[in-house]
């Protein structure tokens, strides 16, 4: 096995989007033992709050929260993701190569914020491009075996369910190392959606929301784009609506 090889590769648009979608799972997976590395697409520099540097930092301080063994910034322009360069998508395609990861988890195909779904479909194509031997980058071909989006402010019906019950407070405290973005009592600058009070009852709403689904007391959803394969229908866990 190569030594930067990963189970699982999270890419987002902006430092803080995989803390708010995926940050239980993500810690879920690194508790279990398995490989987990972060990418972030921008470094939100064109956000209301915070700036380049302050951000950079707190994202640092996330994944050591996380234990993710790496956490990279491609540096693309923020609030143009959906503007790539040739250039821009085929070092997209050359992180994916250079990490292997059998997963692939990235922001979801539409948001409020543009930039997700724009990181969505350059994440999405990118996956399909770094199978494609005719494409020449630093690295050879390789393509995860599954893409799985997560949600943010947007309401989307999962494909599958994680229960992120055990590790609810380390997910609070991975949103907690944001202090520029997320509600801070003691943060001068403008107000924000996410700056809000309401924000982190938000986030926990959503967890019970689809907690609730799977009969457990918080959940991350999860939307996949290709049939999931199960060994057999038994195999399945599906909670009884009765």
């Amino acid at each position: 096995m190569r030594r930067n090889r990963v189970d699982l590769l999270c890419i987002s648009a902006h430092p803080d989007d995989a803390e708010w979608g995926c940050g239980g799972t993500l810690r879920l997976h690194v508790l279990k033992g398995h490989r987990v590395g972060m990418v972030d697409l921008s470094k939100g520099e064109r956000g209301t709050r915070g700036s380049p540097e302050v951000r950079e930092e707190e994202a640092q301080q996330a994944m050591r929260v996380l234990g993710a063994l790496f956490r990279e910034n491609m540096g693309f322009s923020d609030a143009f993701l959906g503007s790539l360069s040739e250039q821009e998508k085929l070092s997209l395609v050359d992180v994916i190569r250079k990490y292997e990861p059998r997963v692939v988890i990235t922001n979801p195909p539409e948001d409020r914020h543009p930039d997700h779904g724009d990181s969505f479909h350059e994440v999405q194509r990118a996956c399909f491009l770094a199978g494609l031997s005719k494409i020449q980058t630093n690295y050879p071909p390789y393509r995860p075996q599954a893409l799985y989006s997560y949600m943010q402010t947007t309401y989307l019906k999962p494909d599958l369910l994680v229960d992120i019950s055990p590790v609810w407070e380390d997910k609070m405290k991975l949103l907690r190392c944001f202090k520029s973005q997320f509600h801070n009592p003691k943060s001068q600058e403008p107000h924000t959606f996410i700056s809000s009070p309401e924000f982190f009852p938000f986030v926990e709403a959503r967890a019970r929301e689809m907690g609730r689904w799977a009969e457990v007391k918080y959940a991350e959803g999860f939307l996949s784009y290709k049939p999931i394969i199960v060994p057999n229908l038994l195999s399945i866990s599906v909670k009884d609506d009765s």
